[in-house]
């Protein structure tokens, strides 16, 4: 069933993606959020309503298949409360949720990969805010 399908990376192996992808398996986590610069540097077309994709764990295991469900595109300073929220992270407000992912994209592994050392966000960077439903474990 997963084994023809694309793969959807949580993060980086490690800590934070057995957290994520742990959040994805038990329902907690339905909403994920993307720098729109990464699909272009990458040069991947933007993730569309109805694909599925098999989600990895640390090990480069296939665990779970996941339906997109929403895709959209929004300024980082527009994220909404519901969807920080079902991110999965145990984030009860915007402010909460965005200092976690500051964290992350002005953190040594992102900076790293992206080849910016001093790189960061603002309200206007573009985010790409994807909802997936959990079509199953494996």
């Amino acid at each position: 069933m997963s084994a023809d399908l694309p793969v959807f990376e949580f993060a980086f192996p490690g800590p934070l993606r057995d957290q994520l992808v742990a959040a994805v398996l038990d329902g907690t986590k339905t909403s994920t959020t993307a720098l729109l610069q990464d699909y272009e540097l990458e040069e991947e077309p933007l993730p569309i309503v109805g694909a599925r994709a098999a989600v990895i764990d640390s090990a480069g295991r296939r665990v779970a298949v996941i339906e997109l469900t929403e895709v959209r595109i929004s300024r980082l300073g527009d994220v909404d409360v519901e969807h920080a929220r079902d991110e999965g992270e145990g984030d009860d407000s915007v402010a909460a949720w965005r200092a976690g992912h500051e964290r992350f994209w002005h953190g040594p592994d992102y900076r790293s990969w992206l080849r910016i050392p001093d790189f960061t966000v603002n309200d206007d960077t573009p985010v790409v805010l994807q909802r997936f439903r959990l079509v199953a474990a494996l």
